[in-house]
């Protein structure tokens, strides 16, 4: 039996590494927490991919800024509230989520700003991202994600997710990433006192 390698034979466009890193899923349904952590994973792989010198860094800063504001943005409006109104987190922790999501929206964007992406500049503004988004990422998943697990019903969970990939998908699919949005979230951020000016 012969095999045929059909990306060789021109049939399909051959994946790169670089690819794969890039690919953002779109999933439709699920339990938000479990979500939710995928995506933080799916940040950690990103931040790998952008201090690795021979990977595409501006491929992969676009993937990531795209991820990060979907991301953001469907936890702002759909899962903080309905945790919030279920008394699974307070205010402040509602609060502080958004001025965190806020400060990575600053840090991504001062790495969409950089003309060069291999030089000890962008290094720096890398290791300033992936500082605010690891601190973030881990609170969140201490005083968040385990309330939303011992707090909220695995039906409520399942809804949840399916209206967190709903925003967030649409939100990718919007191009959400892109320099003029992200830019525009920090100037909102500012004027809501969420960042220092």
């Amino acid at each position: 039996m012969v095999t045929c390698d059909r990306a060789a034979a021109g049939y399909l466009p051959r994946m790169t590494e670089s690819d794969a890193v890039t690919e953002l899923e779109l999933p439709t349904e699920g339990d938000v927490v479990d979500l939710i952590l995928a995506d933080h994973r799916k940040f950690e792989e990103l931040l790998r991919a952008l201090r690795d010198s021979s990977s595409d860094r501006d491929a992969v800063r676009q993937a990531f800024s795209t991820l990060h504001v979907a991301h953001a943005e469907a936890e702002e409006h759909k899962v903080y509230p309905t945790l919030r109104k279920k008394d699974a987190i307070s205010e402040h922790e509602e609060e502080h989520g958004e001025h965190e999501h806020a400060e990575g929206h600053q840090a991504l964007l001062n790495v969409l700003q950089a003309q060069n992406t291999d030089n000890e500049k962008f290094d720096e503004l890398v290791e300033e991202l992936a500082k605010v988004v690891n601190h973030h990422m881990s609170e969140e998943e201490l005083t968040i994600l385990n309330p939303a697990r011992e707090e909220i019903s695995d039906e409520v969970r399942q809804q949840l997710g399916s209206d967190f990939c709903a925003a967030r998908n649409q939100l990718i699919e919007d191009d959400c990433g892109r320099y003029e949005k992200v830019a525009e979230l920090v100037d909102q951020a500012q004027k809501q006192g969420l960042l220092e000016e």
